[in-house]
């Protein structure tokens, strides 16, 4: 299940939080515990040293000098510290009275070197003990007098002292630590939620403003005031989408309107010429002219529709073309052969300058429909004994295909438009339902899926430039192939 951005926002910050709490409760109590143990060890160590300085060994006795009442803590049944001495050969020497028939373990260390050990006394409650190795003072002798080491005789001294408060009071703190880190966890919850509303605010204005926003205004952009740094870009993005979107929405008003005004003109001029007909008896010359324009009007307009409907699919794509070798001088002659009647009739050359060897990689039934549209917008509006020339080069891993054409009157504002639908240099649409205006759109999108580009260019002395970049090998991109075109321009 998707979790909002505040429910995330508040898990990581507490999250966090909790985390850092934890580490720090964890070296606090660390701390205070190493240093209360420590503390308790040494008060333990210094008992166990002056036990062991009031130790006097006399044979196999021991003689201790210190009267226990002077330390009362070893009569102290209900908390007692309790001692126990073992010889080298680890006899017991002597213990304290309150330890009863129970012994202490007995701790081994260096000479003179404490060492200390966590246990339980009798009662079950914890202790602790330190464990003592050292060398009595020998009865009646001079402490100067050195005697070698291998006839030295030593004590092992055990000093246990009830722990039970240390452990109430450490359990008292790492209760302490654990409340603390709640009850801060708590109050960090309740600020951090006030700080990450108060936070998302300006998405909760950006997306009330969004809201309002219909297909009928798609003008207002979203204007949200003192929004934080972060939010800026997307606030800037969402006005560029939007801005396109208003653009989307006014193509697709004025495609409408263009549609509907390409099939007006042709309807109406076969409604008249129906009508006129109607109008009288007539021959049947007369009739089969009649006919015969209307069926000249009804192709173009099959045509254009041929077209739409490619470009339907083509934006869909629904399905795969075949990549094949295509020699593209040969690919050039054949689409010519459909334009060469209407270019003869108005005296205009064509010079197809590519190398017979120039191949590509490519869909070529969509390769012929490019370069028949191309071709054919050239014948059309060549100028009358003009020429158009193909030509191509390699570049990189790809061919440009250039198609010029003398007679050109475009400026190059009206250049930039040759690929737009239903566009014409003829703003008065005097040959609307002759030119549908779709060729060159078609020729843009096919080369756009076959992998390339298509771009139009004025040369110097009226000369008009299709030029094709397309791969050596097209991708296996999905496309639609269609066999209609019409002029453009």
């Amino acid at each position: 299940m998707t979790r909002s951005l505040r429910t995330r926002l508040l898990a990581s910050i507490i999250g966090g939080m909790a985390l850092l709490l934890t580490v720090f409760s964890l070296l606090i109590y660390g701390v205070i515990r190493s240093a209360m143990v420590e503390q308790f060890d040494a008060s333990l160590a210094s008992v166990a040293q002056i036990l062991a300085a009031s130790v006097e060994l006399h044979t196999d006795q021991i003689d201790l000098e210190l009267d226990e009442e002077q330390m009362p803590e070893f009569q102290n049944a209900r908390h007692p510290t309790h001692y126990q001495f073992w010889r080298t050969d680890r006899t017991v020497a002597a213990k304290s009275p309150l330890l009863g028939e129970q012994n202490l373990p007995r701790l081994d260390s260096a000479l003179n070197t404490p060492v200390f050990a966590a246990s339980q006394n009798k009662a079950g409650n914890p202790q602790r003990i330190v464990g003592l190795t050292f060398v009595p003072r020998i009865a009646d002798s001079d402490e100067k007098d050195s005697r070698e080491p291998a006839n030295v005789q030593t004590l092992t001294l055990a000093v246990a002292r009830d722990a039970h408060e240390l452990y109430e009071q450490l359990r008292f703190l790492s209760w302490l630590l654990l409340i603390a880190s709640a009850a801060i966890i708590t109050l960090s919850f309740l600020i951090a939620a006030v700080i990450v509303r108060n936070g998302l605010r300006p998405l909760n204005s950006i997306a009330s403003e969004i809201a309002t926003i219909t297909e009928d205004n798609l003008t207002t952009r979203i204007t949200a005031e003192g929004v934080p740094a972060e939010v800026v870009p997307i606030r800037n993005r969402l006005n560029e989408l939007m801005s396109r979107l208003e653009a989307s929405f006014n193509r697709e008003r004025q495609f409408n309107a263009d549609v509907a005004h390409e099939l007006r003109t042709p309807l109406a001029g076969i409604r008249s010429t129906i009508e006129v007909t109607l109008a009288r008896t007539r021959d049947a010359a007369e009739y089969q002219e009649a006919l015969s324009s209307c069926l000249e009007i009804s192709n173009d307009m099959q045509s254009m529709v041929g077209n739409l409907l490619a470009l339907a699919r083509l934006d869909a794509r629904q399905t795969s073309f075949h990549v094949e070798p295509v020699k593209i001088a040969e690919a050039v002659d054949a689409c010519w052969n459909s334009c060469s009647d209407k270019a003869l009739d108005r005296e205009i050359t064509f010079d197809n300058r590519i190398d017979s060897e120039t191949k590509i990689e490519t869909d070529r039934q969509n390769l012929s429909i490019i370069l028949s549209n191309v071709l054919d917008n050239a014948a059309e509006y060549a100028d009358k004994g003009g020429q158009i020339w193909a030509t191509a080069c390699r570049k990189n891993d790809a061919v440009e295909i250039s198609i010029s054409n003398t007679g050109c009157q475009l400026t190059a504002e009206q250049a930039s438009h040759v690929f737009d639908a239903f566009w014409r240099s003829d703003s008065s649409r005097t040959a609307t339902g002759v030119h549908c205006g779709l060729g060159l759109t078609l020729v843009q999108r096919l080369v756009k899926i076959l992998g390339g580009r298509a771009i139009a260019q004025l040369q110097p002395v009226e000369i008009f430039t299709i030029q094709l970049t397309l791969p050596l090998k097209a991708p296996s991109t999905p496309a639609q192939p269609c066999a209609h075109r019409c002029p453009e321009r």
